[in-house]
């Protein structure tokens, strides 16, 4: 690697640079440390940092997937606004937001209100930009989970003849899937579950259902998506969510919560002042549309859904409440079906680059016990990421705010996405059924190897 690209992670990131050399070092094998401190996940002091800042510096990024992701930014949006005000009404683009639910206790938190009046508050402020319409992405969220229980089913029933079928890793965090494809290679894609995240089927909903019914084109829409990641940017520019005969991508642009929040100050924007303006629904209906999560601790609830989905699909029990044990600590956990003294399955939550590690480690020496892991790049989970949870301080999240957020979060009530109406009206009318050619294209996609071109300094 060059010394302008070294200069440059210098520059973006001290932590990861720092990082970066000790590895290089221990490649040269003059700084190796102890075998048992990796597989104890023991990871010295100066690897504590988050996997998102380690995979998005300067030194990981090509220069075409910076210029991607410059695109993703205020002042895009703000661009595409403007031209709005001065072109013909006939080449105007049709802006539509998509609010994470995760992003909205963020909102709750700042404003001081619980999260459906944030919601109507945030909706108020999107539209009094010039945004036309403002959903939220639970639905979406609903048909990931629904396609991640259907794929480990069919995964858990093959497994005796597929080496690559279990353990199955989630696939809806961006930091995990781009740590996995150009750093781990071959020894984990195979295993990610194809189902599209929620942000990427948002932009299917959108894009394909959506425009369709406001008789629009893609290209006439441009889809925002507020989330509490900076890697959902990473997400939104892959190739395969881009459409190259009608030049549009599914999510035109990411911001963050803290974005959006610093352009309302940076505006001073009164919370007051602020009309609260009811979600629209994707489906057009008339009418508030309720606000409601899933369950999990702060993130969609991957692992809970399709757990007690397997367990009454694949043993016939009925699971009511999922039981987590803490192994390291509280973002390594683990969850057991049991029967009769025999473990029929066992499932893990692994949140954060050092639980990461730990199970990667185990992983290569052939110890995972998982059938299924639920991995997120973020400690904590998608409350606590960077785009909304960092620190003044910057590096560290907030612990006060993540704990208010995870309140405002639990408030909401939980809903499962298999008695969802929306979802079984949009299966039929949208995708012409569960296991139609539709659902293939439009809710799932392939993951590979990208190593070849991983950089000098993640050779881990």
């Amino acid at each position: 690697m060059s010394v302008v690209n070294k200069a440059k992670r210098k520059d973006k990131c001290e932590n990861c640079t720092k990082q970066c050399n000790k590895k290089q070092s221990d490649d040269d094998g003059t700084n190796s440390p102890p075998e048992r401190d990796e597989a104890n996940g023991q990871v010295p002091e100066g690897s504590a940092l988050l996997l998102s800042a380690c995979l998005s510096c300067d030194g990981c990024l090509s220069e075409e997937e910076s210029l991607k992701i410059s695109e993703q930014s205020l002042e895009q949006v703000e661009r595409v606004l403007a031209l709005n005000k001065k072109c013909d009404v006939s080449k105007h683009k049709v802006l539509v937001a998509s609010v994470c639910p995760q992003s909205l206790p963020f909102f709750a938190v700042k404003f001081g209100v619980d999260v459906s009046e944030a919601a109507h508050k945030l909706c108020g402020f999107l539209k009094s930009l010039g945004v036309q319409y403002v959903f939220d992405t639970t639905l979406a969220a609903g048909f990931s989970i629904l396609e991640s229980q259907k794929e480990f089913i069919q995964r858990f029933r093959r497994r005796h003849h597929d080496s690559t079928a279990l353990p199955m890793f989630t696939s809806s965090c961006p930091g995990w899937i781009r740590y996995s494809e150009h750093v781990l290679g071959s020894l984990v894609t195979p295993h990610i579950c194809t189902a599209r995240s929620p942000q990427q089927i948002m932009g299917c909903l959108v894009k394909d259902y959506f425009s369709k019914q406001q008789k629009l084109s893609p290209g006439s829409v441009y889809h925002v998506l507020v989330a509490p990641c900076f890697d959902k940017k990473l997400e939104a520019v892959r190739e395969e969510f881009y459409n190259g005969l009608l030049e549009s991508r599914d999510v035109d642009c990411v911001l963050t919560s803290g974005e959006l929040y610093d352009l309302m100050e940076r505006r001073k924007v009164s919370v007051e002042e602020l009309d609260s303006v009811p979600l629209d629904h994707v489906l057009g209906e008339a009418g508030d549309a309720a606000l409601v999560r899933h369950e999990g601790r702060g993130s969609e609830g991957f692992l809970e859904h399709v757990f007690k989905r397997s367990a009454k699909e694949l043993f016939g029990l009925d699971v009511h409440e999922v039981t987590y044990k803490s192994l390291r600590n509280r973002d390594f956990q683990e969850v057991t079906l049991e029967r009769d003294g025999e473990t029929l399955l066992q499932f893990a939550a692994v949140y954060g680059f050092r639980n990461i590690q730990t199970l990667v480690h185990r992983m290569r020496k052939g110890r995972v016990p998982y059938q299924l892991v639920e991995v997120l790049s973020c400690p904590g989970g998608c409350l606590s990421g960077r785009g909304q949870a960092e620190s003044d301080a910057g590096g560290r999240a907030d612990k006060d705010l993540v704990q208010q957020m995870e309140e405002a979060y639990s408030s909401l009530p939980v809903s499962l996405p298999e008695v969802n109406p929306a979802l079984h009206t949009l299966y039929q009318d949208w995708l012409q059924g569960h296991d139609s050619p539709q659902v293939a294209a439009l809710l799932h996609t392939q993951y590979r190897s990208r190593s070849h071109t991983q950089p000098p300094h993640m050779q881990w």
